[in-house]
């Protein structure tokens, strides 16, 4: 049976009355969310891809099998392509398994890079193709907006008989076309050309990985939402690409979404999470993150409900003691994480959830829910609803922002708003605090909050308001880091913090397992009791000995980070 075929509930309701259902119970957001099937397909169609995604390797297949997906998958999930096992987002492989198992998907397989085959079952999606220049990096780029637009799959010029074989026509030809010319005039002619029919809800920064490799994992949610592609530089060394991203973040709708990731070889993750934050536009940033094209459209089983691991009740007072109380949080996308690496539940430990994923990823957060120890806690953030800066985001932007943020954390059952703030600086340089002003706007927009916590390397704000601190991080565990020296960076601060009791609050960069975590802390003289948030926060609300601090006019910042 084909997926098209079961969208509806055998003697149920109509598809459309299903749907709207389903629409009704998600957050109402500032982007329209893509629409959801009814349930999981019986069946859809798995494609792997090998490890090379080099340029002059297999990406050119890898492209055209990304842009059929996200020709397939437009109007229902059919095609989901498995990643190599060493991707960057780990889940792709046990979200398969998760899809079979909760939501009754049976996948079949076709062969490695099989694009003949592939475009025999899929090619009547398509209307044609577009060729892209392989001596010409960002024509590649610019082939992702033509094939939204033209519903066309993109292809290298030796694929084009392959193309032809299952009778698709040239749509558009760039080989040529932007010989010798730089990056900015390339996406002026594609603005010029195609950026008046993309999409003003999604745009796509395909940037991450540059030179001679290309990991387009998002490309196949772009494609499906006819979003415009770019990889321009936020970067002030790059005036005249500086200038057309910002006419295009400008011209999309206000507090829609931009997706994919910033080039590594052009600019910095705070320049442009900075300048995406001026226009109040939420951001998504994981270039590779694949198969959004299928989960997106995935609803969650009928069985399942958002429910976190809640330590204490939102009113409720603890006391705390004169101790060290420890919390590791970990943060960055649990796909891309120690989620699946060996010691999670031996210690309490806190999960930042990328809330988008509400609407984005379903199937993934059921997975993280589902999948959860009793020591398992989650958190909002970061910063909003998506990564943001909360510097960087004009003041009469700031609430609807937050609007669509207080609706995923109840959806989603999160209590605690992490923050994160690199718009002036990093761990390394300037300042990574916040303003009494932009406090303030936390306070006020998320009052059902029990706290919030602040940073990433190392900060120094801290509040406390009716019973809700802000705390900041004191530590942050470098992936690099060994147990021994980390165990003596805790030992001296639990030394240069005499007065009990102390909240030590540790960020756990990504990779960083669990169990080194433990290995960490067992390794500590001074016994410390290790605490999910929630409760790190009701016992700080006890016992204030921080000091309310906020940035100050004089603080030292880096522009640039």
């Amino acid at each position: 049976m084909t997926p098209e075929a079961i969208t509806m509930k055998p003697c149920s309701l109509p598809r459309w009355l299903v749907l709207g259902a389903v629409l009704a119970a998600l957050p109402a957001l500032a982007q329209p969310i893509p629409a959801k099937v009814s349930r999981a397909p019986a069946t859809a169609t798995i494609i792997p891809l090998s490890s090379n995604w080099r340029l002059d390797g297999d990406v050119p297949v890898h492209a055209l099998l990304i842009s059929l997906q996200g020709l397939a998958n437009r109007e229902a999930p059919r095609v989901y392509l498995e990643y190599p096992a060493d991707w960057q987002w780990e889940i792709v492989r046990p979200l398969e398994g998760f899809l079979e198992r909760r939501h009754g998907v049976k996948f079949e397989r076709l062969g490695q890079d099989d694009a003949d085959a592939a475009l025999a079952r899929f090619g009547r999606y398509a209307k044609g193709y577009v060729v892209w220049d392989r001596a010409v990096r960002a024509s590649l780029i610019v082939a992702f907006t033509i094939s939204g637009v033209e519903d066309a799959v993109v292809v290298s010029p030796d694929l084009i008989p392959l193309a032809e074989k299952h009778g698709l026509k040239c749509v558009a030809d760039l080989r040529g076309r932007f010989a010798g010319q730089p990056d900015h005039a390339i996406y002026q002619w594609a603005y010029d050309h195609y950026w008046a029919r993309c999409s003003r809800d999604y745009y796509v920064l395909l940037g991450g990985h540059a030179g001679a490799e290309m990991q387009p994992g998002i490309a196949d949610f772009g494609v499906k939402q006819r979003a415009f592609f770019t990889d321009l530089s936020a970067n002030p060394k790059h005036p005249e690409e500086l200038a057309l991203e910002r006419k295009i973040l400008g011209g999309q709708h206000p507090a829609s979404i931009v997706v994919g990731w910033h080039s590594y070889g052009k600019d910095t993750e705070g320049q442009h999470t900075t300048l995406v934050g001026n226009y109040g536009l939420k951001m998504e940033g994981l270039h590779n993150l694949p198969n959004v094209s299928f989960t997106c459209q995935i609803p969650l089983t009928p069985d399942f409900k958002f429910t976190n691991n809640h330590h204490v009740a939102p009113g409720a007072r603890l006391q705390a003691e004169p101790k060290v109380y420890v919390c590791a949080v970990a943060t960055d996308s649990m796909g891309i994480g120690a989620w699946t690496k060996p010691g999670r539940g031996k210690i309490p430990y806190t999960w930042q959830v990328t809330m988008n994923w509400a609407w984005m990823n379903p199937p993934a957060l059921q997975f993280f829910y589902e999948d959860r120890t009793p020591n398992d806690y989650f958190i909002a953030g970061l910063s909003g609803p998506g990564y943001m800066y909360p510097k960087a985001i004009p003041a009469d932007k700031f609430p609807a922002l937050m609007k669509d943020a207080r609706a995923l954390m109840a959806q989603l059952d999160l209590r605690v708003m992490e923050i994160m703030d690199y718009s002036e600086g990093n761990r390394h340089v300037g300042n990574t605090d916040l303003p009494k002003a932009v406090v303030d706007r936390y306070y006020h927009e998320f009052p059902d909050a029990i706290g919030f916590i602040n940073g990433y390397g190392t900060a120094r704000t801290y509040d406390l308001r009716d019973g809700k601190p802000l705390i900041s991080y004191d530590y942050y565990l470098d992936v690099n880091r060994s147990v021994r020296d980390a165990a003596a960076d805790l030992e001296e601060l639990i030394q240069l913090n005499p007065q009990r009791p102390y909240f030590l609050l540790l960020h756990i960069r990504e990779r960083n397992t669990v169990e080194k975590v433990t290995e960490i802390l067992h390794s500590l003289t001074e016994p410390v009791e290790v605490v999910p948030l929630d409760v790190l926060l009701k016992l700080a609300a006890s016992a204030p000995t921080y000091r309310t601090h906020y940035q100050e006019p004089a603080d030292p910042i880096s522009p640039n980070p």
